[in-house]
């Protein structure tokens, strides 16, 4: 299995490794003329559209009446007795307490500040009223992404949107995966849609006879979910565009460590992402050619026993990445260049190198801090920039389910004393209307 190993020995190496890393930008399909023709169709038909995308690609035989699952369905996947599922939920309950809490700590508040003569500037914080969650099913149905559920909603529970509507892709026989049925019932979610793809997405944004429309959709998705966000900006809100997943590892040969066993965690860790798409990187940077040779290995050994072998295989050689460089600073300084979605710090004082990192999704510090707890259970929000957004975008949180309007009340003495310069201000735009507008009010007053 190949990976691509490089040398950096600063940022004049930048550009060839810049070059090769955007090939993952473009997989060299145009499905934006699909997904307009998809979206126009669902526009205009509604329903009977959903349902004959829904039966032409997940589930033959599909029609309207299946499209929303009977609330009791939810209730009833809860409710379960089934032990392992039981057991299973039980972590998922967990999980969802952790990421409630992580993002309740992300609330703002409206504020006001008051004035001497008696005028108030401020802030009203709202959420939105409306918000549609697109969950994948995964590999026919089977493989549901519950986390992106827990990950989307619960922030937009805590910012205090009132409605959510689910969108997922269902199986072959027209149902929902009851592990996401069970955990729609445990967040107290009620509208669900058993419709997947880019219909779906045009089914939220533009509402059909079953759906209304929303305000935002959150959620991750194939290309043709993407594409059919980006499309729609403007009309609704958006979390992000998602690109393909990535994972960078910054590590160092640490003394008294096993430098084996923390390249078979490192391997790991790389292969974490790997196996997500053929598109996904995984890059290791360190001053230790002994430490990225024993990362090799243990990928070549990993590889080979994942179900996903062949995914894994396809990335690793295409966008995986072994980067040898002089010193910590300039692994941190290679690491901005990537501004990459997940970032670890396999180094024996991760806080310090901290400070050096100034773009990434989410930041993973010490040996014992693997990429997957951010997945799925320790709180912080796991949908994240990716294809170096990261230099201007955020993870998802709360205040993807607000907007902010600005609170303005000013007295007669604000105006009195400021209005000969606001009107001036305006003439230099030449809005002679707006002049007037507040020199007519100080012209009454003065009267």
């Amino acid at each position: 299995m190949a990976c691509i190993r490089w040398q950096y020995p600063d940022p004049d190496s930048w550009s060839a490794i810049a070059a090769h890393m955007a090939q993952r930008k473009d997989p060299g399909l145009d499905v934006v003329s699909v997904v307009r023709e998809i979206l126009t169709r669902v526009r205009a038909e509604g329903d009977a559209a959903l349902a004959d995308c829904t039966a032409r690609f997940d589930c033959p035989g599909f029609t309207t009446a299946m499209l929303k699952v009977p609330t009791a369905s939810l209730a009833a996947a809860l409710a379960t007795d089934d032990a392992t599922f039981q057991a299973d939920m039980d972590i998922i309950k967990e999980a969802a307490a952790n990421i409630r809490a992580y993002h309740q700590a992300q609330v703002q508040q409206s504020w006001w500040r008051p004035h001497a003569d008696g005028s108030i500037t401020g802030q009203l914080v709202r959420p939105v009223d409306r918000v549609g969650l697109y969950v994948p099913g995964g590999q026919g149905g089977e493989t549901p992404l519950i986390s992106s559920l827990l990950m989307n909603a619960i922030p937009a529970q805590v910012a205090g949107v009132a409605e959510i509507a689910v969108v997922s892709p269902p199986r072959k026989d027209g149902t929902l995966n009851p592990y996401i049925l069970a955990t729609a019932a445990l967040l107290g979610i009620e509208e669900v849609y058993a419709t997947g793809s880019a219909w779906a997405v045009a089914a939220l944004a533009y509402g059909t006879q079953s759906i209304r429309p929303v305000d935002v959709i959150a959620g991750p998705g194939n290309l043709y979910v993407a594409t059919a966000k980006q499309l729609l900006i403007g009309e609704i809100g958006i979390d992000m565009i998602a690109g393909p997943s990535e994972i960078c590892i910054i590590a160092e040969d640490i003394p008294g460590r096993d430098l084996t066993r923390r390249a078979a965690w490192l391997a790991a860790d790389m292969l974490s992402q790997a196996e997500h798409d053929a598109l996904a990187a995984a890059v290791c940077i360190s001053p230790s050619a002994a430490l990225l040779d024993a990362v090799r290995a243990e990928l070549e050994r990993q590889c080979q026993a994942l179900p996903r072998h062949e995914i894994a295989t396809r990335c690793l050689k295409d966008f995986g990445a072994l980067v040898q460089v002089p010193d910590l600073d300039t692994a941190a300084e290679l690491s901005n260049r990537f501004a990459p979605e997940h970032l670890e710090l396999a180094v024996a004082d991760p806080w310090a190198l901290l400070g050096k990192i100034r773009h990434a999704g989410a930041i993973f510090l010490g040996d014992h801090t693997p990429e997957p707890v951010g997945d799925y259970f320790a709180g912080p929000n796991h949908v994240l920039p990716t294809l170096g957004t990261a230099r201007f975008a955020s993870a998802l949180g709360v205040d993807n389910f607000c907007k902010k309007s600005s609170v303005i009340a000013t007295s007669p003495a604000f105006l009195q004393a400021h209005g000969d310069k606001i009107a001036r201000f305006a003439r230099l735009e030449g809005l002679e209307a707006h002049a007037r507008a507040v020199e007519c009010r100080n012209k009454d007053q003065a009267s």
